[in-house]
């Protein structure tokens, strides 16, 4: 693969990746930068925070620019039990999808008619070998968590180690377009009540660490 669009929800999460690197604004709607790196040319797009601003930012990339794998970089909150701060993800679920029922949100597959029996399947993702990183699923949400209580109530029914507001918005995009996606992030906070003061504390750091492995997925590819 040589044409990798990459989408951020955050500018600085964007900003970390090879930035040494010049970039090439290509203009448009959301504005896109080209970095050619190696033997590989870079499509970097970052819309803005959210399940419809990832989303439009990948498919303003497989339309505009033609790339052949969508990644996803960046930050995340975490969840689950998992060990580390450092995720290659390798399944995506959207966690605020389904039908709202007296007892609870029935979780469905985003997409499809959300009636009946709740059924639940998860986009897959690439899973590189040679990265050294843990393989866990995210849950994806047009929520930032500040609530340990409803950290744990997605994680124990999603069985989702991380959670964050892009992920399985650009794995859906790119089920629809026939790419095929990958994603790492880092974890900034553990989705409590501490969550934005960690997460400003810690953006640097993990933006830096997702951007730095995703240079050698990239590499590797």
């Amino acid at each position: 693969m040589k044409r990798i669009g990459v989408v951020t929800g955050v500018a600085h999460e964007l900003d970390a990746l090879l930035p040494d690197c010049p970039r090439v604004a290509l203009g448009g709607r959301p504005p896109v930068a080209r970095v050619d790196w190696q033997d590989k040319q870079l499509f970097l797009a970052c819309a803005g925070i959210g399940k419809v601003a990832a989303a439009t930012a990948a498919t303003a990339l497989a339309a505009r620019h033609d790339v052949e794998l969508l990644l996803v970089i960046g930050t995340a909150g975490k969840i689950g039990a998992a060990d580390g701060d450092l995720f290659l993800l390798t399944e995506a679920v959207q966690a605020d999808y389904g039908a709202q029922r007296p007892d609870g949100l029935a979780h469905y597959t985003a997409g499809t008619m959300p009636i009946g029996d709740a059924t639940l399947r998860c986009f897959v993702g690439q899973a590189p070998e040679g990265l050294g990183l843990p393989a866990a699923r995210i849950a994806t949400s047009d929520l930032f968590v500040e609530c340990g209580v409803h950290g744990a109530r997605v994680s124990d029914r999603l069985d989702a180690a991380l959670i964050d507001m892009e992920t399985a918005a650009v794995a859906h995009a790119a089920e629809l377009l026939g790419l095929p996606w990958a994603a790492i992030k880092a974890t900034t906070d553990g989705a409590d009540t501490d969550s934005a003061a960690s997460f400003a504390r810690n953006l640097e750091r993990a933006a830096r660490a997702a951007a730095d492995a995703a240079a050698r997925l990239i590499a590797g590819l």
